[in-house]
């Protein structure tokens, strides 16, 4: 009869000679297992026959509490250590230690659902201006920054469009997939576009070789997804904006602003492009904090 320290004993020394990990992989694979042997120690399973799939559940339970006295691990963390104990007992079910796999079922942690950050309508409007309108890069970059916010475009959409994709009060988007939709325009976002074709476009495109892509770099080629980054970056820098954003922040603002102003949700689906619905609900919880203030402060019985 096999212990689980001799399993555990095999299966790090497989990693290292048949495997070949790196030291670093090693180490870490030892702590993960040494935690996990000391853990079935402390449930008197001796041998990995023992063990029950309700164990390494329950093990997976302790890592993320602490309850063992360890440290308590957050979901990646405890999903990385639940791997080595799955190759652990994959490894004694293929050297014929156990006649069942009883990790192979235990599902990782969920990671915690990160919602979108979403700037205000003042930050918004703080970084726009940001950009000035003096010069042809200015000109472009409030351009680019009005039709992210103005549209939700995504950023390799709007990079991607072309001179002839802008009406007078829609794109034409290419998104994934390369489906099209039709987006409207507002007037702030129109405006920019059109003072940037005017009076800054031709002069980028002189530098260039005739590229009809709508936004440009100073040398008349194609503003590239890392360029409009930094266009991004810059403007927050200078609106004095201190958390870190993207221009995907800016589509994350403009469903959030449309979801508060009472835009149906189904609407907004078709405005981002998302093919499902489930996508776009996400944004429904960026808005809970607002439609509590407002029950708060609108119902008899809120307080």
């Amino acid at each position: 009869m096999t212990t689980v320290a001799a399993v555990v004993a095999d299966y790090l020394t497989h990693l290292t000679v048949e495997r070949g990990l790196s030291v670093h992989t090693i180490a870490a694979y030892q702590r993960d297992l040494q935690r996990y042997r000391e853990y079935l120690q402390s449930q008197n399973r001796i041998t990995l026959t023992s063990v029950t799939q309700d164990d390494v559940a329950h093990y997976l339970g302790v890592l993320g509490t602490g309850a063992d006295g360890g440290r308590p691990l957050a979901p990646s963390s405890a999903a990385r250590a639940l791997a080595a104990v799955r190759g652990l007992h994959d490894f004694a079910l293929i050297e014929g230690h156990v006649g069942i796999d009883v990790a192979a079922e235990v599902p990782p942690p969920k990671a915690p659902e990160r919602l979108p950050s979403a700037l205000s309508v003042a930050e918004v409007t703080a970084l726009i201006e940001a950009t000035g309108t003096d010069t042809a890069v200015g000109l472009r970059d409030r351009a680019l920054l009005e039709l992210l916010y103005g549209t939700g475009a995504r950023i390799s959409e709007a990079v991607s469009l072309a001179v002839d994709d802008i009406e007078e009060s829609t794109i034409t988007v290419t998104g994934k997939g390369n489906k099209m939709r039709l987006v409207p325009v507002g007037s702030y976002a129109r405006e920019a576009i059109e003072a940037y074709l005017v009076r800054a476009r031709p002069a980028l495109a002189s530098g260039g070789k005739g590229s009809a892509r709508l936004f440009l770099n100073t040398r008349g080629g194609p503003l590239s997804r890392q360029s409009a980054h930094a266009i991004v970056a810059k403007a927050a820098d200078r609106a004095g904006i201190p958390t870190a954003i993207s221009p995907h922040t800016l589509r994350h603002s403009y469903a959030t602003h449309l979801l508060q102003g009472g835009a149906d949700i189904r609407v907004v689906q078709e405005l981002l492009g998302h093919a499902s619905v489930t996508t776009t609900q996400i944004y429904t919880h960026v808005t809970i904090d607002a439609l509590r203030e407002t029950y708060a402060l609108a119902h008899p019985r809120a307080n």
